[in-house]
């Protein structure tokens, strides 16, 4: 995709799924943090669907989406991206700050929102803080955003069932949030929402600032010789 396009596509999507996001927040707060249409529901079916061997799996998808796993990822993602080696280090930076920037924000939306979790009773894992947006889901969704796109510039075949995996990772880490019973399921989506707004940014100032990184890989090198 030329260097134009993918600021033209990041754009557009930054600026819906950012309107998507604060109608989102603003229907949350405007709510007292209730639940919101189908938290409920969502909920209760994960109570009653809880045999051990799904909930240590559950667990094990959800450790993956916090810690250093996310940053280890990022990284691999951005020296995959880079052309040579000092690319791909600066690259590798900027993925980690383009996650940890993001985690940022998150931070405060969460804070500002200050939604109350389903009750502790219904957990079974560890959690902590407000509950919109999840962080778990949108560091993992970031996380995933980064390698797709790593995979979509560098993979020379088996792009489409790479990315597959990556994005189903990704949103299996927010669904496990619901089934473990720290999260309504709108902490979820905003979290997704908030994921690709904020991932969708910086693939837009990638691509104007250090084009040649979110370059086709298939795009020949111009010579600046005459």
């Amino acid at each position: 995709m030329r260097r134009a396009a993918t600021a033209d596509l990041a754009g557009s999507t930054a600026l819906g799924t950012l309107m998507a996001f604060v109608l989102l927040a603003l229907t949350v707060t405007g709510h007292g943090g209730a639940p919101l249409f189908g938290d409920a529901d969502l909920l209760h079916w994960s109570l009653a669907h809880r045999p051990p061997v799904a909930v240590a799996v559950a667990r094990a998808v959800t450790y993956t989406g916090t810690g250093f796993v996310p940053y280890l990822l990022a990284t691999a993602a951005g020296l995959t991206t880079g052309r040579t080696a000092r690319s791909g280090a600066l690259a590798a930076a900027a993925c980690v700050a383009c996650l940890a920037m993001g985690q940022t924000v998150r931070y405060g939306v969460m804070s500002l929102a200050a939604r109350p979790r389903p009750e502790r009773t219904d957990w079974v894992t560890h959690a902590s803080g407000w509950s919109f947006p999840s962080g778990h889901t949108t560091t993992a969704a970031l996380t995933a955003g980064l390698l797709a796109l790593a995979i979509l510039v560098r993979a020379p075949r088996g792009r489409v069932g790479l990315v597959a995996v990556v994005l189903t990772w990704g949103v299996s880490v927010g669904l496990t949030r619901v089934y473990l019973g720290v999260h309504w399921f709108s902490d979820v989506l905003g979290g997704w929402l908030l994921a690709l707004c904020w991932l969708s940014l910086c693939a837009y100032a990638a691509a104007r600032l250090a084009p040649r990184t979110f370059a086709d890989a298939r795009e020949p090198v111009r010579s600046s010789a005459p």
